[in-house]
């Protein structure tokens, strides 16, 4: 198939920068998902590798070559949209042999591949049905279908299950990993959804701002974020603000009276800080140990599988625990030991 090299691209409108010196390698065979919030950067950035929008700055290579003035139409790319964009009037086969008929392919090739790919999609048998015949999942297969069939090394696809409800997402969300494991495309996937990244992806660029924060696979990107934002908008964490304290190799966050053990990856003494934690890397106890924290104003919060315990300390603010399904609260008082926690780089700099 293909490589990908996004080589320090910019692109800016008026006084708002979309996507700031982004470089991102992506391998052959590769599914990365582009992820963040709206806003971030990712939609343009799938547009500069589709040839739609032209990068104010650096460079788009496809196996070394640079693609970057190169048009849509004479890149590997194939894209699948948001709303699929499909023609009301036409059939689903007609749809997808669209662009094979473009290209003037025999009418035989053009029957043998547009059969072909709607097996691939798990659509066999409706070929004569109208897009408004079709439910939302089946749409979005003949749209995936269409990308495919012109035969791309690049498939790009652009949040193609945000229209889709809750259930019918987590299934497309498999059918489309397994059919871009079976043709082993370059894949890459833009995603506001944090579990459809995780759970979809080899890798995951996540983006804030125009600016990649973080490339990794799902344990890199939950277990070791690379930044608060990432800490943050990745699951669910406890932040923090506060000032680290270094000495004799270990490190803790001191938040007003309160000390808090932390993972400071080579902060420096003195540094204004950000720490998290994940609820789960929170420990409740009923009684009090001298690294525990008393919460006040408890309440459980239900997720079938398991509970969230909340809480409020007069010093850290809000804290969050994970807790199993058969914990309940009582008159007695309820702790929290932290048990992992990480520290990063404050926005407003170093004290020291």
């Amino acid at each position: 198939m293909a490589e990908v090299e996004l080589r320090r691209v910019s692109k800016a409108y008026k006084d708002t920068t979309a996507v700031d010196d982004l470089s991102l390698g992506i391998k052959d065979r590769e599914f990365v998902a582009l992820l963040g919030p709206s806003g971030c950067g990712k939609t343009t950035t799938l547009r500069m590798l589709a040839g739609f929008i032209r990068p104010d700055s650096g460079q788009i290579l496809v196996d070394g070559k640079d693609i970057t003035d190169v048009p849509p139409e004479r890149r590997p790319t194939a894209m699948v949209f948001q709303s699929y964009a499909l023609w009301p009037h036409m059939t689903v086969a007609d749809n997808i042999a669209f662009g094979l008929r473009l290209r003037r392919l025999p009418k035989a090739e053009v029957d043998e591949r547009t059969t072909r790919m709607l097996t691939v999609v798990g659509l066999p048998g409706v070929t004569k049905r109208y897009p408004s015949q079709l439910s939302g999942g089946q749409q979005q297969r003949v749209a995936l279908a269409r990308a495919l069939v012109l035969g791309p090394k690049i498939l790009l696809l652009d949040e193609p299950l945000s229209n889709l409800d809750a259930k019918l997402r987590v299934r497309m969300r498999d059918e489309i990993r397994r059919i871009q494991q079976e043709l082993q495309i370059t894949t890459v996937y833009v995603t506001h959804d944090q579990e459809e990244a995780l759970t979809m992806a080899d890798r995951i660029a996540v983006m804030n701002k125009g600016v990649l924060q973080q490339v990794g696979d799902a344990l890199d990107i939950y277990d070791r974020p690379a930044t608060a934002f990432v800490a943050d908008f990745i699951g669910s964490s406890n932040l923090l603000s506060g000032t680290l304290s270094v000495a004799g190799g270990s490190a803790v966050a001191r938040i007003g009276d309160a000390r808090v053990p932390v993972e400071a990856d080579g902060l420096a003494d003195g540094a204004l800080v950000t720490v998290s934690a994940r609820p789960e890397d929170m420990e409740v106890l009923r009684v009090p140990v001298p690294d525990g924290f008393r919460l006040e104003d408890t309440r459980l919060v239900n997720f079938g599988a398991y509970k969230r315990l909340l809480g409020r300390h007069p010093v850290l603010g809000q804290l969050e625990a994970r807790v199993p399904k058969s914990f309940r609260l009582g008159e007695e008082p309820v702790f929290v030991r932290f048990t992992r926690a990480r520290a990063f780089p404050s926005a407003d700099g170093d004290r020291s």
